[in-house]
């Protein structure tokens, strides 16, 4: 949802509170696209502080559905964001990359607010996911999911010093 910042420039000290919805229904992650499974309205406050300068307060609330880094089942994540911005709209886009304060959520008068959540998403996700603490994951040889079904195959780990004797073996194997 795009927020027309112009109204607040009428005066200095003009506050406004608005609440938006997020529009989209997934997140592009570093891991990849994950699906929105519940969301609640951003609520956001908005002051013009003076000089073309705004300082936005907020929060947003919801869950995505990210994959278990063992299994890739999808595992619900709830986040709570609160969020605390400034954002000067005198400078422009080669003083914001130079200053390294590049702003892709505003454009323009316009606030991107599903940018806005995503930017703070990003720095809010945990380093690892995990369905459960004792998550079996796949197997590396047939893919099947570790949790929910055992497979055949071998899983031995043979010594590593050991990988010339085998590779000798391997050559004179009777067909």
């Amino acid at each position: 949802m795009l927020i027309q910042l112009t109204e607040l420039f009428t005066r200095e000290g003009k506050t406004k509170d608005y609440t938006a919805r997020i529009d989209s229904s997934h997140f592009q992650i570093p891991d990849g696209m994950c699906r929105i499974a519940e969301a609640k309205p951003v609520v956001l406050h908005i002051k013009h502080v003076g000089d073309r300068r705004l300082e936005l307060e907020g929060e947003a609330q919801f869950s995505l559905l990210i994959p278990c880094n063992r299994c890739l089942e999808p595992v619900q994540c709830p986040f709570h964001l609160s969020i605390a911005r400034t954002l000067d709209l005198n400078l422009t886009e080669e003083e914001r990359i130079a200053a390294l304060d590049e702003q892709p959520y505003v454009q323009g008068y316009n606030l991107d607010v599903d940018q806005l959540v995503r930017d703070e998403l990003l720095l809010n996700l945990p380093m690892k996911v995990l369905c459960a603490e004792d998550c079996k994951g796949i197997c590396n040889r047939c893919g099947a999911n570790l949790n929910h079904e055992t497979c055949g195959c071998d899983r031995s780990v043979p010594d590593p010093r050991m990988s010339v004797i085998q590779d000798i073996f391997k050559q004179y194997k009777e067909v």
